[in-house]
């Protein structure tokens, strides 16, 4: 795909013409009919003459230079840095979305910036960081910007990172993790219930998308989970999670609790305890899931990685910072377990 600096927008990918006229968008499963004049759902794909265009295309919101951590991925090049950016406008409709000001923006609402594919590989190469997240707001809806600086990226050996909710369409998803490396994909829940109330989505998309991941992809990736209070942090929903990872993913695919703060439409919610943070790691253990983590809390042992055969510290982490990294390679340097994960 070529960046069009002539054009104001970018021809999307995924679309089709309906006979009334409308466009139909086929990336995600929300398979938006859009009338001329009017964008999706997500606000950044619109019809403009009949044809659909990815608004979003080449105008990030802004970039930052996170730890890996953030995103959270603990098992891909922890310790290192990652240039991280959105757009605007995003997929789903979380009521709890903690980046909403990103998210359910519009662009013109936005001050957006002017970024090509080339640009952003350069500002990664400009502060050094080993790889790119596509964050925020969920990449999916700007998948073709994501197609174009992956590509680049592998070329100079830059890693691509997507945080998602991996609310997207089976045929677009080859296309937009072609040249991604590692992602993070948010189960926001574990009932259908949640997801197409609070959400405005659909559990089964999701579930779909982390089978296809496992199974069809070479993506490494891991599980987040905000538990928000007496919405799906029941224990019998994490037990029940916990049990469908273990038998459609593996034990060794890592799994982030993450605490809720109130934001956006349930700002009536109170923040996630700690204690219920730990009572969910300690379920997703005893289901055998070798690798879980919390956040958005102080937890030391909560954030570090052990050895699943004989319990050694192997990556000691505070919050988002790498304390210590015992590793040798990908195996404990005592018992000699493999530890899955991009580590070197």
């Amino acid at each position: 795909m070529e960046y069009l600096s002539e054009e104001k927008y970018k021809l999307a990918e995924w679309w089709e013409t309906l006979d009334n006229g409308k466009i139909l968008c086929t990336l995600c499963p929300r398979y938006c009919t859009i009338g001329e004049g009017q964008a999706g759902f997500c606000f950044i794909r619109q019809n403009i003459n009949g044809k659909l265009y990815s608004t979003g295309y080449g105008r990030p919101t802004g970039f930052a230079v996170d730890p890996i951590e953030k995103k959270p991925l603990n098992h891909f090049l922890p310790g290192t840095k990652v240039l991280s950016f959105g757009t605007a406008g995003c997929n789903l409709g979380c009521k709890f979305c903690q980046n909403w000001s990103i998210s359910k923006a519009k662009l013109d609402e936005l001050n957006s910036l002017e970024a090509s594919p080339d640009n952003v590989i350069e500002l990664a190469k400009k502060y050094n960081t080993p790889s790119i997240a596509f964050t925020y707001n969920d990449p999916t809806i700007f998948g073709e910007y994501v197609i174009d600086i992956s590509r680049i990226a592998k070329e100079e050996g830059i890693k691509s990172v997507m945080v998602t909710a991996g609310y997207i369409d089976k045929k677009a998803r080859k296309d937009v993790y072609k040249y991604i490396d590692a992602a993070n994909v948010d189960l926001k829940a574990f009932s259908e219930n949640f997801y197409h109330k609070i959400t405005f989505s659909h559990l089964n998309d999701v579930l779909d998308t982390l089978v296809w991941l496992k199974n069809d992809t070479e993506v490494w990736f891991e599980i987040t989970t905000l538990l928000i209070p007496d919405e799906n942090d029941s224990a019998e929903e994490i037990k029940k999670m916990c049990d469908w990872i273990t038998a459609n993913l593996g034990d060794e695919i890592p799994l982030h609790f993450t605490a809720f703060h109130p934001d956006f439409k349930m700002r009536n919610k109170t923040a996630t305890p700690p204690s219920k943070l730990a009572e969910a790691r300690n379920i997703a253990v005893n289901a055998g899931i070798k690798f879980c983590y919390v956040g958005n809390v102080r937890n030391k042992k909560g954030q570090t990685t052990y050895c699943p055969q004989c319990n050694k510290e192997l990556i000691v982490r505070d919050w988002h910072s790498v304390l210590a990294n015992n590793l040798t390679g990908n195996a404990c340097p005592a018992c000699n377990q493999h530890i899955s994960g991009v580590f070197i």
